[in-house]
């Protein structure tokens, strides 16, 4: 609520401010009209992106800590990742352990990164919007442009 708020004024201002310097009146626009605008989804999607990322290095920095034996997760000498049979997965899995447990492979592996490819996904997704929500402003604004001629 706050950025688009903030936002909105501060999209209202440049255009008047536009409009001033060109003598012609000013084109604002309404609260939720700004909302639906690309200017908007540009700015979320760029505070998106870079929290994303920020968790998703954040989740790769916790792993490979714990995995290297960082002494604030794992004692020196439990140092790198655990054994199937400490983990209890693969041939090692009790008859009441979930499917991936037992089965191994890829689906283990996937399991086991869920969450970093998970905070990876929605990054790439929040970087996707952010460039298609940045071409359309700049093509508005090119459009704004060729009027004023």
């Amino acid at each position: 609520m706050g950025q688009a708020i903030a936002g909105h004024a501060d999209y209202n201002n440049d255009q008047i401010e536009h409009a001033q310097l060109l003598d012609e009146p000013p084109e604002t626009l309404s609260l939720g009209r700004y909302v639906v605008s690309s200017s908007f989804g540009r700015a979320v999607m760029e505070n998106w992106q870079s929290e994303y990322l920020q968790f998703f290095l954040f989740i790769l920095a916790t792993v490979w800590l714990l995995q290297r034996g960082s002494p604030e997760y794992k004692e020196l000498d439990k140092a790198g990742t655990e054994s199937e049979q400490d983990q209890m997965i693969g041939e090692h899995a009790t008859p009441d352990s979930p499917g991936w447990a037992r089965i191994g492979g890829i689906r283990t592996w996937l399991f086991s990164n869920s969450l970093l490819l998970v905070m990876g996904a929605i990054f790439l997704g929040s970087w996707f919007a952010h460039s298609v929500t940045r071409w359309s402003a700049y093509n508005a604004d090119q459009i704004g442009i060729s009027r004023s001629r």
